[in-house]
């Protein structure tokens, strides 16, 4: 009997022991799948929970390779409930282990993305940055814009003169209202109460102060020349006389490549033709940066008119306070447009 006894324990210990052996290995794999680091390049992967778990595996393993990413999603999987994901974007530096990235998504611990939108000149080429960007779809973001805007009493117009550009960081899977409300609300920071002074000392609402500078930056993109192309719009406002603004023109025709306008251009019959109505355009031509709006604000004190385009291309503008001067000055440019064949 004791011999039995001595036996049968002797084999409980061993099988025990196997069974810890085995409790060993297996964990060991287990964490040597799980502990699995990316060995790529710094990547964003988005999660788009609109696509289930299908897509969620499909942009893992794209952006990550089958292995990494095949192991992340595996995790995320026993570590979450049916249901359970969410819109996302996260991203993966070389060394993060596979469990802590399947860990931070099924959190929902994104990184935040940053939003650039520059060198616009349509709201609807707004809407379509900001769709590309975020999670957020542009149909969405009209809607948002025209639901907050209208209550602001700001028309249709109006409404890119409200955003502007600059960096901005949001959460991937930001609401619409989220966008628009941030975007705009820097707009409302910008025009303080000095700032709006400003504007009411020159007789402009703020919106007509974007409009303005707007035309301003598609006259010249150098920085330096747009104070003083600001107050040559300035007088003549002040004068009654029409902007005749070039690129209000192209604006009205949607031509913004234009090089040479004729006389057939300038008849289009468009509230943003400047040669045909007299003060500003009805909204801004472009999306105008925070630093042209300042320099109409603070636009210097000149008797200049006219100007136009010096013969060089160097960019910069020949100005004039007379005709005579200023069809001198034309008469160079239309000469240099000649010899280049434009």
């Amino acid at each position: 009997m004791k011999r039995r006894k001595k036996i049968r324990t002797k084999v409980i210990g061993i099988g025990l022991i196997a069974v810890v052996v085995v409790c060993c290995i297996a964990g060991f794999l287990i964490y040597s799948y799980a502990a699995k680091s990316y060995d790529g390049q710094r990547k964003r992967i988005y999660v788009d929970a609109a696509t289930g778990e299908a897509g969620l595996r499909d942009s893992i393993v794209a952006k990550l390779g089958e292995d990494y990413g095949g192991r992340v999603f595996a995790i995320w999987g026993k570590l979450s409930d049916s249901g359970e994901l969410k819109s996302g974007s996260y991203v993966v530096e070389p060394g993060e282990k596979a469990w802590q990235l399947a860990r931070r998504i099924k959190n929902h611990r994104q990184d935040p993305v940053k939003v650039t939108f520059n060198n616009l000149r349509t709201f609807g080429q707004l809407m379509a940055s900001l769709d590309a960007q975020l999670l957020a779809d542009s149909a969405s973001l009209v809607a948002a814009t025209t639901a907050l805007l209208e209550g602001e009493a700001v028309g249709p117009a109006n409404y890119a003169a409200h955003f502007l550009p600059d960096t901005y960081e949001f959460y991937w899977d930001e609401t619409a209202e989220g966008v628009v409300k941030k975007i705009t609300d820097n707009y409302n920071k910008f025009w303080n109460e000095k700032r709006r002074e400003q504007a009411a000392a020159l007789r402009l609402t703020p919106d007509e102060v974007s409009t303005l500078a707007s035309i301003v930056e598609e006259e010249t993109n150098k920085s330096d020349e747009r104070p003083k192309v600001a107050r040559l719009y300035l007088n003549r406002l002040d004068a009654g006389m029409r902007l005749q603004a070039d690129p209000t023109v192209k604006f009205a025709l949607g031509d913004f490549g234009l090089r040479r306008l004729l006389n057939k251009h300038l008849q289009v019959n468009s509230r943003y033709n400047t040669y045909l109505y007299g003060g500003l355009p009805p909204g801004p031509i472009r999306l105008p940066q925070a630093t042209t709006l300042d320099a109409v604000l603070n636009a210097p004190e000149h008797s200049y008119i006219y100007m136009c385009a010096k013969e060089d291309f160097s960019g910069y503008h020949n100005f004039a306070a007379d005709y005579a001067t200023h069809q001198a000055n034309a008469s160079k440019y239309r000469a240099a447009l000649d010899r280049n064949g434009y």
